[in-house]
């Protein structure tokens, strides 16, 4: 009777992990298309045998829950290419909305600073002209006409790139609380992993744990530490703690200088942030870094047209007879930062144009060619107005393709990475049948198994006699 006692417990037992087992199958069927579940697997555990007269005797088998499919060290270098594929993707999309204000003729809304190298030749060859008969009136408009428009661009475009700007800082801004309530979930999960698996895998708290951290780390660049009792730190790639297991720091803001600068513990991390990855470090290179780079050269570039129009027609005899104080044709700039959204046509009456030379007739041409000739001196950073122009464009457009190449292979290896995560952790329904058909088939031989044991166990209570068992 033992025997048969034993024989029931083992089939018992092979029931009862059987439909656990499937159960689990069912789980990961149903959550198939839940974002951020992993895939479980049932977990066996060979019963302790049972000694009888000296020998061992198995007792069967326990399914002690579900393992999800997980790969920590995967799922971790997936959340570093992540943050830097969202770093460069947000600066790349800025860098784009730069370079479409400096696209010649590109028809675009968002290209309102015309077409500045074209204004450049226009504005000096209006004085080439004008040196063909430099009493001309309406030559002598040409001049203010064509300074007006390159005055405009090149002020539309340094108000845009501020525009730009001021939007980056604001999407940066935004970043913090976003960040914070992620910090403030993960130290929450953190506290109820610790506390009911502290050393097994969490299952759907592990999920959403690694959920919040593949969220966090598309916005921040951060590290991440194992604790103890599978507990988890994080930290900024620069080693500021943002969580301490149950614990979060909070990122705080605060005007500096006009932008937005960020803190943790009171102290400035905005730089480090900046070269951190993650879209608030692509928003903080590009406001930090690129647009004031453009807005430099704009102001450099304004700057040494308006200074150095003026000081050659102020050198030279206008029309009204007016020897070396002719006036200034565009404002003038007191200093180079500001220079090019500050930049405008103060001369309104073309007379004031000092086509002639100190001293000479009003119908001399020599300060018209002089002031011509500036289009091929090396007035701003030695280099010519033409040449900075196009140097400044064509270096913009070098940055451009080298995020987009950098933002490319780092897409790559973001979808590389995923892929190999999915082929371990996501649900693949063809494995789920293979897995139902396995469990269903060794749940109905243990069905058989215990149909016989209760056919042999009613004919030996009848002693012998053979009886229907229903």
């Amino acid at each position: 009777m033992g025997t048969i006692n034993s024989a029931f417990s083992i089939t018992t037992g092979a029931l009862d992990a059987d439909q656990a087992a499937l159960n689990v199958v069912a789980n990961n069927v149903a959550n198939a298309n839940t974002p951020g579940y992993t895939d479980e697997v049932p977990d066996w555990q060979q019963n302790s045998p049972i000694n009888v007269n000296g020998v061992q005797n198995g007792d069967g088998v326990t399914e002690t829950g579900a393992t999800s499919q997980r790969d920590r060290v995967l799922e971790e270098r997936l959340d570093q290419q992540q943050q830097l594929a969202s770093a460069s993707n947000a600066r790349l999309n800025s860098l784009n909305t730069v370079q479409a204000l400096f696209t010649p003729d590109s028809g675009s809304s968002s290209s309102t600073a015309g077409d500045i190298g074209s204004d450049i030749t226009s504005f000096f060859d209006s004085f080439s002209s004008l040196e063909a008969n430099p009493t001309d009136d309406a030559l002598r408009q040409d001049v203010l006409s064509t300074a007006s428009t390159l005055a405009g661009d090149i002020s539309n475009a340094a108000a845009s790139l501020d525009s730009q700007r001021s939007a980056l800082d604001q999407e940066a801004a935004g970043v913090a609380s976003q960040v914070n309530s992620l910090t403030s979930e993960l130290a929450q999960l953190n506290t109820e992993i610790q506390s009911t698996s502290p050393n097994s895998d969490a299952g759907t708290l592990e999920d959403q744990r690694q959920q919040d951290l593949s969220q966090l780390s598309q916005l921040i660049g951060i590290n991440q530490v194992t604790t103890e009792n599978n507990g988890l730190s994080i930290t900024t790639t620069s080693g500021q703690l943002l969580v301490s297991e149950g614990q979060s720091f909070q990122l705080t803001t605060d005007v500096v200088n006009g932008v937005t600068d960020f803190f943790l513990g009171g102290t400035d991390i905005t730089a480090q942030l900046t070269s951190g990855g993650g879209e608030l470090g692509g928003y903080l290179t590009a406001r930090d870094q690129d647009i004031p780079s453009a807005l430099n050269s704009l102001d450099q570039l304004a700057y040494g047209i308006s200074t150095q129009v003026n000081a050659l027609n102020n050198a030279g005899t206008d029309l009204d007879g007016d020897n070396g104080n002719a006036g200034d044709i565009f404002a003038e700039p007191t200093q180079v930062a500001g220079s090019a959204e500050a930049m405008s046509v103060v001369m309104t009456d073309p007379n004031h144009i000092a086509a002639a030379g100190l001293g000479d007739g009003t119908g001399d041409n020599t300060n018209a060619i002089a002031l011509a000739g500036l289009a091929n001196q090396g007035i701003i950073a030695g280099q010519s107005p033409t040449n900075y122009y196009s140097n400044f464009v064509t270096t913009l457009g070098s940055t451009v393709s080298e995020v987009q190449a950098e933002n490319t292979a780092q897409n790559a290896s973001v979808t590389q990475l995923q892929t190999q995560n999915d082929a371990l952790s996501s649900v693949n329904l063809n494995d789920e049948a293979s897995s139902m058909t396995l469990f269903e088939r060794s749940y109905q031989a243990a069905s058989q198994v215990f149909t016989m044991l209760n056919t042999v166990m009613a004919s030996a209570l009848n002693l012998g006699d053979q009886t229907a068992v229903s």
